[in-house]
């Protein structure tokens, strides 16, 4: 019994549209999210809340996401991602609608926070990718992962700004009905990627066939590289949501035009097509877990750095480029260290699970910041806390064990 060439990713023709279709998703859904930041001051003021209401239902967002993304990944690698991603997306705009329209702290929590949480689950990183790793040759994998994560920011950088736009010319809620129209719009792209978890050419044939998912799952909890990896994400998460969310107002606290903030994220999403791209490029040349540990080195020294000069336009735009290069530069390298230890075939359910811990982290950077902010009316103990986590993430990457894990293995542990 062998397997079908049709299910080798060094063979499939739909390889380009594939990755086309996964962009354009990844592009839309992910700037969609990252705009948020920008309703949290208008909303807030407008129906006399605090900070901490938005900041707590976005809380909810983030931790919903990531709940949701290991469930969506096993339906999808067991029924198709195509029907998963056309039902995500209606359930994010749909939540996006509920908040739209609810002017209470409630309808709040469970249109911006769950329904867009559960949508998020399934029309982002861990559903696509997988479709994208298990598609290309195993050379092309680590680079196809940082353009669909590029594309992701190029997302942020083409949204936010239309959403500032929006919000001063149409009003907050308007804006919001605008972004969940386009996320209908691109659903019919899910088509392309309708696949099915095929089997893993890591392995020989006859080694594939008996290879379950359950199989995977254990030996990735017997696997203390694993759960290093998986703690280092939830850093990523909650300086990526912290900044993501409070960025904006921060630069209005700091004396600075409300269009400075926007664009600063802005510059955080151009920056990032190149910072992702990069990260991938050099994932498939250097060793992805200490490349992951530079990042985190990187990034603790940027905020002692903005932290320490003067508020300034060239400040904010400084700090927004050079965190754009390091920005989402952590993805195609986890969830390639993930297929490199683990195989591709099960790598959404797996990538999945880390990501749960990112979404964890940014929980509590979106929430702490909203509710130290309004205890102290200041950010500055989040922004350091950011700092002191980007070094502890470095050094839990340094000793992962990133070598394939071989199918002997793999039995031994789940026998």
């Amino acid at each position: 019994m062998s397997v079908s060439s049709s299910t080798r990713p060094s063979t499939n023709p739909n390889t380009r549209i594939i990755l086309l279709a996964g962009c354009l998703i990844l592009c839309v859904a992910f700037g969609v999210r990252s705009s948020y930041g920008l309703f949290v001051g208008p909303i807030s003021e407008e129906l006399g809340w605090g900070r901490e209401v938005l900041a707590f239902s976005l809380a909810i967002q983030n931790l919903i996401w990531g709940m949701a993304q290991p469930f969506s990944s096993m339906i999808a690698e067991r029924y198709g991602a195509g029907r998963v991603l056309v039902a995500s997306l209606v359930l994010y705009a749909a939540g996006i609608i509920l908040g739209a329209y609810g002017y209470s702290p409630l309808t709040s929590h469970m249109g911006a926070g769950f329904f867009v949480g559960v949508g998020l689950g399934g029309a982002s990183f861990s559903v696509i990718l997988a479709v994208i790793g298990r598609a290309v040759p195993e050379e092309k994998r680590s680079v196809s992962l940082g353009i669909a994560t590029a594309s992701a920011s190029l997302g942020q950088f083409l949204i936010i700004p239309t959403g500032s736009l929006l919000i001063e010319t149409q009003g907050w809620q308007e804006a919001l009905l605008i972004l969940a129209l386009l996320l209908i719009v691109v659903s019919p792209a899910s088509w392309f990627l309708k696949g099915k978890s095929e089997a893993d050419t890591r392995s020989s044939p006859e080694d594939q066939i008996d290879e379950k998912m359950s199989d995977t799952i254990l030996a990735a909890c017997h696997h203390t590289g694993f759960w290093l990896l998986t703690t280092g994400f939830f850093v990523c998460g909650f300086q990526l949501a912290f900044v993501t969310v409070h960025l904006p107002s921060y630069a209005v606290d700091m004396g600075m035009a409300p269009w400075v903030g926007a664009w600063t994220l802005a510059l955080v999403g151009i920056a990032n097509i190149f910072g992702s791209y990069l990260s991938g490029a050099l994932g498939g040349r250097y060793r992805k877990k200490y490349l992951l540990a530079w990042i985190y080195i990187a990034r603790t020294l940027l905020i002692v750095l903005f932290l320490m000069l003067p508020p300034s336009v060239e400040s904010f735009m400084m700090f927004g480029l050079v965190m754009g290069v390091l920005w989402l530069s952590t993805v195609p390298l986890t969830a390639g260290l993930v297929a490199q230890i683990f195989g591709a075939r099960y790598m959404g359910t797996l990538y999945g699970i880390v990501f749960l811990s990112h979404q964890l982290g940014s929980f509590a950077g979106v929430w702490l910041g909203g509710a130290l902010f309004d205890a102290t009316r200041s950010y500055e103990i989040v922004w350091w806390v950011c700092a002191i986590l980007g070094l502890i993430a470095a050094l839990l990457h340094w000793p992962i064990a990133d070598k394939p894990l071989p199918r002997e293995a793999l039995i031994r542990q789940t026998g």
